[in-house]
């Protein structure tokens, strides 16, 4: 398998993703607000909310389109970079992306264009019922793609069968309801909604700044406050249940996002701070917060959280089992019909080791024949680079603390003084809107980063899941995503820019109503009595 192969598709893929999450947050957290804002307005009858609904839905409609281009082409790098992963665990992993489809993007589609087109056209209720049909399509797509990354971080509800060479669903209920994608679902769409709490704060503040549509600015800035406090809060608690599910799955991830070497007695201390050196093998500099990681990792005091060493040596032996594994498969393969039931009960046994002996499919083409060297090298694999995902969990956690004192403080100010903001704090809002797309990326880089060397963890490593290709059609692919959803992303901003500079259009039918009032008013005049 030649590596140069499987980084230029991993760093194609990552790519991909990365400019597509660019776009998701905004549209997860928007279609709330904006469906809040309608509802506002449905239950007021305030002309202002109206507007508020149409401005904000304007910027949504703009994200929208611009995630639904740079997301299709995702799912086609499955067949064309990723073809034996689609080949050995499509029977799994396509059901949810096949449902995502089905259930979440027509529903989406099809009421995003009834909410554009259909104020003139719907009653108020009917309206406000499409609009929160597109937030909650927006958030079923979200939960179909979680559930099928949360199984390639821990694949349960399905098994390797010899017979076919592949992983099959044994139980679909398992598979929606495994505990890492429903964490994994529950932090990343409340994150979401910090994203557009953070962004519709920011815009406003901007307007409060210049002078400009204070009334729109100040009521969004009390709805931004509000729900993006409530969101805040949940993505770190919903954060720590992340963590707690990464400690049962997932042990060497969360060792490694530690930098913790050795195993600690019971509770583990938190790094807090520190600079991992992964060839001496040490943390240096570091600085604990005792008890803390072994309540957050365990939620208890007395369960110890295995450290990188201990988890390399248990890799190794399990590298040693999957070798076993390996062997009676091979024998099951070349004898289907004539297999002896001791071969298959040593399959049995050890064949949940398969993956670690694939790990050595990147030094050897036959697992069997590996030295000793390759299956110690082998076991070394399973452990990610710890000091960028060691750092990058830091900022992402302290990004997430900063958030919840952002809101805080408008929350306060809105609840409290008036929805009265001094300049500075209008300014530190604009400021910080590009933070919460930081965290989100670096969330996704610790999700996924830290799952190295597996596509599906323990089970396939990422080193056999590529397709057969050479360099050059990978690398030209390569550049011509990057090209092609740069210049997407120019687009989206300039088109961001340009509603935002040009702010909230009259509304017609505010037109009408504060016409119809101001008509009934002189109507009331001068029908008063003359002396």
């Amino acid at each position: 398998m030649d590596f140069d192969i499987v980084e230029l598709s991993r760093l194609q893929f990552a790519t991909t993703v990365m400019y597509h999450f660019l776009f998701v947050p905004l549209t997860l957290g928007l279609s709330v607000i904006v469906a809040i804002m309608e509802t506002v307005y449905v239950m007021t009858n305030r002309p202002i909310w109206r507007q508020m609904t149409k401005f904000w839905g304007l910027l949504f409609g703009i994200n929208f389109a611009l995630g639904v281009a740079t997301g299709i082409t995702m799912e086609f790098q499955f067949g064309m970079n990723w073809s034996y992963f689609s080949h050995y665990v499509g029977d799994i992993f396509g059901a949810p992306l096949a449902l995502e489809g089905l259930m979440a993007f027509f529903l989406e589609a099809t009421f995003v264009g009834l909410f554009f087109f259909g104020w003139d056209k719907l009653s108020k209720v009917a309206h406000l019922v499409v609009a929160w049909l597109v937030a909650i399509g927006s958030n079923f797509s979200a939960l179909w793609i979680l559930i099928a990354n949360g199984w390639m971080q821990n694949p349960v509800g399905a098994e390797f069968n010899p017979e076919t060479m592949r992983m099959e669903m044994t139980s679909f209920f398992d598979v929606m309801f495994n505990t890492v994608a429903q964490a994994k679902f529950v932090h990343t769409v409340s994150a979401g909604y910090v994203t557009a709490s953070v962004f519709v704060l920011g815009v406003s503040a901007w307007y409060l700044l210049k002078g400009r549509h204070e009334e729109l600015a100040r009521r969004s800035i009390t709805v931004a406050a509000s729900f993006g406090l409530a969101s805040a809060l949940c993505v770190v608690v919903l954060g720590d249940e992340s963590g707690y599910s990464t400690t049962h799955s997932q042990k060497m991830k969360l060792a490694a996002m530690e930098g913790m070497w050795e195993t600690q007695p019971a509770p583990a201390s938190f790094t807090l701070v520190g600079i991992p050196d992964q060839e001496a093998r040490e943390t240096k500099y570091a600085i604990h917060i005792p008890y803390a990681m072994g309540l957050i990792g365990t939620r208890s005091l007395t369960t110890e959280i295995p450290g990188i060493n201990d988890l390399i040596d248990e890799s190794e032996q399990r590298v040693r089992s999957g070798i076993i594994a390996y062997d009676a498969l091979m024998n099951i393969r070349d004898n289907r019909d004539a297999t002896s039931p001791e071969v298959r009960a040593t399959f049995e046994a050890h064949g949940g080791n398969l993956g670690y002996a694939f790990l050595l499919k990147r030094y050897v083409e036959d697992p069997r024949n590996a030295t000793e060297a390759q299956i110690i090298q082998a076991a070394n694999d399973t452990l990610p680079q710890v000091l960028p995902l060691f750092w990058a969990f830091r900022v992402m956690v302290a990004l997430g603390f900063a958030f919840i004192a952002v809101m805080v403080y408008f929350f306060w100010r809105s609840s409290f003084h008036g929805q009265v903001y001094p300049r500075w704090a209008l300014r530190g809002a604009v400021l910080i809107i590009p933070a919460p797309w930081i965290a989100a990326e670096l969330g996704w880089f610790v999700a996924e980063y830290g799952r190295q060397p597996w596509t599906v963890d323990s089970v396939l490593p990422t080193a056999m899941s590529v397709s057969h290709l050479s360099v050059m059609d990978v690398l030209l692919t390569l550049i011509a995503y990057i090209v092609f959803y740069t210049v997407l992303f120019v687009v989206e901003i300039g088109l961001m820019l340009k509603y935002i500079r040009k702010g909230p259009f009259e509304d017609v039918e505010e037109t009408r109503i504060w016409t119809d009032l101001h008509r009934k008013r002189l109507s009331h005049y001068t029908e008063l009595p003359t002396e």
